[in-house]
């Protein structure tokens, strides 16, 4: 069952309910923390891209185009298969486009080859053919993509060459991928024939298998059985020729019209080495926060160190310096005046009991027993009891804080001491609603705490003081704290600690 207490100067009649914090109705808790900057580092990189890895596509293109090549049930239902339709109208939109392209790709290619050294005639042309060329490569991956579904990438993008210069002219002419385009529309056009040819010779293969039973007048002859034999496997044929030469198609526009081997590398290579690049600024990231939050660590011991030295010396020292003082009175005035001694006394009575009073609260501030004997939901109820303003502590299952590790608990105990002590002494606050328990954060089990108030609010964490202390502890333990304190509206501390911290 959960547990929610509420602890108050004044107790309310039991079956009471508890005040309801402010904002408790509205925001889960703890739903608005962010996370540590340097938490990122524990989160893998990016994977590096390979889908240009050349093995890969030819997996896809296999299985996507020509699945019969498979063998297997895909082999069985070929004549049927999608992907045979898909090359059969591939081939067939294809033929006129590729025809006519790949006859002016040619036809201005080998004019532009041909007519350089006539007065850069040549060069004209080819400055006008390669670009359009590009333009052409774009539209057949476009083409090929929406009907055989074939994801082709492609090669470098053109930079503008500087065309008054030799090397600038150079480059603009022998542009690798321009060429590709080129070349493939110059193979495509007649690779497209023979497909064509193929996907509409299943009338001949159905003819094969119709006319023999047509012409049977006297009986089935041995040849005419041949026929009928070939034209029931025909089909299975045909549509095995037709995705492999669909299959053909695909290889060749990858080989020409996307990346080449060479580009694939060095893709693969830059995008490693980028990984690497962000996989180290996130550890050296990650490093620094580390070593500033150990060190504000070590600066927030020193000065509890500090601060116990201080008040050691200027409170129980100093009472039982006193306390010596007004037993040695006491002894010298026994014979003497005994209402004196036996006031000297009561007095040194009050001052060991004060004295004891004073040591018990600095050992709660070193760490506090009721941490150790009973636990975090335990000791936060104790923290509740002796605050002067209303609390409300919930924790929704007490058993599962036991997760958290002695630091993580130590720590979610001195935050909310903390954050009751300011909302007493400085934010005017009514009531205070503290929430506890355990989550799943990015890098595992962690302690979640919330603290709210309903007070005056701008509170900060200045550097020194007592927040920046606890965020310091917190920091240390690999944990993040927020602060949310606007002008008017209260203040909430969100906590986060890993519980194997």
């Amino acid at each position: 069952m959960p547990s929610t207490a509420q602890h108050s100067a004044s107790e309310g009649p039991p079956g009471s309910q508890p005040a309801t914090p402010p904002e408790a109705d509205t925001a889960t808790p703890w739903a608005t923390a962010t996370a540590d900057p340097s938490a990122s580092a524990a989160e893998p990189a990016a994977k590096v891209d390979l889908e240009t890895s050349p093995g890969t596509s030819r997996l896809q293109d296999l299985s996507t185009v020509a699945p019969a090549l498979a063998g297997g049930t895909a082999l069985l239902r070929a004549p049927v298969d999608p992907a045979t339709w898909r090359a059969v109208a591939q081939a067939s939109i294809g033929f006129p486009w590729l025809l006519v392209t790949g006859i002016l790709s040619t036809v201005l290619a080998a004019l532009g080859v041909g007519l350089l050294p006539v007065f850069g005639l040549g060069a004209l042309i080819l400055l006008v053919a390669l670009p359009a060329a590009r333009g052409f490569a774009r539209v057949e991956r476009g083409r090929l993509l929406a009907q055989l579904g074939v994801l082709i990438t492609p090669g470098p993008a053109r930079t503008r060459p500087r065309l008054r210069s030799w090397r600038g002219l150079v480059a603009a002419t022998t542009d690798r991928v321009a060429w590709g385009a080129v070349a493939y529309a110059a193979v495509a056009m007649l690779l497209v024939a023979l497909e064509v040819v193929v996907a509409w010779s299943l009338g001949a293969v159905l003819a094969l298998l119709l006319s023999p039973v047509l012409s049977w007048d006297d009986g089935p002859s041995v040849s005419q059985v041949a026929l009928v034999a070939a034209g029931v496997v025909g089909p299975w044929v045909w549509a095995v020729a037709t995705q492999a030469l669909a299959l053909v198609h695909v290889r060749l526009a990858r080989s020409l019209l996307g990346l080449s081997r060479v580009s694939v590398e060095v893709r693969r290579a830059e995008a490693e080495a980028e990984q690497a690049r962000e996989v180290a600024a996130r550890a050296e990231q990650r490093a620094d926060h580390l070593a500033t939050t150990r060190t504000r660590a070590v600066g927030a011991a020193d000065d509890d160190r500090r601060r116990i030295e201080r008040d050691l010396h200027d409170g129980a020292q100093q009472r039982l310096v006193a306390l010596g003082v007004e037993l040695g009175t006491a002894k010298r005035a026994a014979a003497t005046d005994p209402d004196a001694a036996a006031a000297a006394l009561d007095h040194a009575h009050r001052e060991i009991k004060e004295t004891l009073s004073e040591l018990r609260d600095l050992v709660r501030g070193i760490h506090p027993a009721v941490l150790t004997d009973r636990g975090l939901d335990a000791a936060l109820s104790a923290i509740a009891a002796r605050h002067p303003v209303p609390v409300t502590v919930e924790v929704p299952d007490p058993a599962a804080l036991s997760a958290a590790s002695p630091g993580a608990q130590a720590a979610a105990y001195f935050v909310t001491a903390e954050a009751l002590t300011n909302s007493a002494r400085h934010s005017g606050a009514t009531r205070v609603h503290v929430v506890a328990g355990i989550g799943l954060g990015a890098s595992g089990a962690v302690l979640r705490l919330e603290v709210v108030d309903d007070g005056r609010g701008g509170a900060t964490a200045s550097p020194g003081g007592g927040l920046d202390g606890l965020r310091s502890r917190v920091e240390a333990l690999d944990g993040t704290f927020r602060l949310d304190s606007p002008a008017g509206r209260g203040t909430r501390i969100m906590v986060e600690v890993p519980c194997a911290s």
